[in-house]
């Protein structure tokens, strides 16, 4: 699998399109105390690039993008990206799609939403995830991991075009809609500590 591996930041050069899928990696999935240590993004004509983020780095050009309202940023579980991306970049991303949750009002029959699963059902690819809990905070990541790191983004774009199709027969691709748009703010009210599920109970 190609890919680019880049240091705090795209290279000004790179034009991403009007779509990019993205995931990123960090050293745990506690929003206060882990750090985010990797960006992984894929244009629509599946360039992929790899930017590792360090402590105190700064990111102006991923920002620029993530901020651009007019491209569109296809994640599997946005909820959790968003956050982490807005926490470390101080930027408010918009104009999201989250093929987690469209997957979950596309494929009502099934509790498996994962990934994996998704690849795999759709596209018959396996996806190794045994990198998935690696150390992403190591300085010189291997191979392996910057493969399974470029895999997560690879197929996202195959994906959505995939369930867009059975939301708009099903006639919930303006609900999906509708969550997508609200993701950002879920995503400031977990970094805010709120319970959203306890804000929303009786």
């Amino acid at each position: 699998m190609k890919y680019f591996l880049h240091d705090n930041d795209l290279p000004i050069e790179i034009d991403v399109g009007n779509s990019i899928a993205i995931d990123t990696e960090t050293t745990g999935l506690n929003l206060i105390r882990d750090r985010l240590c990797l960006i992984q993004i894929c244009t629509e004509n599946k360039e992929i690039h790899l930017i590792k983020i360090g402590k105190n780095s700064k990111s102006p050009i991923i920002t620029e993008i993530l901020c651009n309202k007019n491209i569109l940023k296809i994640f599997h579980f946005a909820r959790f990206d968003l956050a982490v991306l807005m926490k470390k970049l101080n930027c408010n991303i918009s104009n999201v799609y989250c093929t987690k949750v469209a997957s979950k009002l596309a494929r009502t029959s099934t509790d498996s939403h994962s990934l994996k699963t998704l690849v795999l059902n759709y596209l018959l690819i396996e996806i190794p995830k045994f990198e998935q809990t690696s150390d992403w905070g190591d300085d010189n990541l291997s191979s392996s991991q910057l493969e399974y790191a470029a895999s997560d983004v690879l197929y996202l774009h195959q994906l959505k075009d995939i369930l867009d199709k059975i939301l708009i027969r099903e006639g919930r691709d303006k609900l999906a809609k509708d969550i997508f748009n609200f993701l950002p703010k879920l995503s400031t009210l977990d970094l805010q500590g709120w319970e959203v599920n306890s804000l929303l109970s009786h």
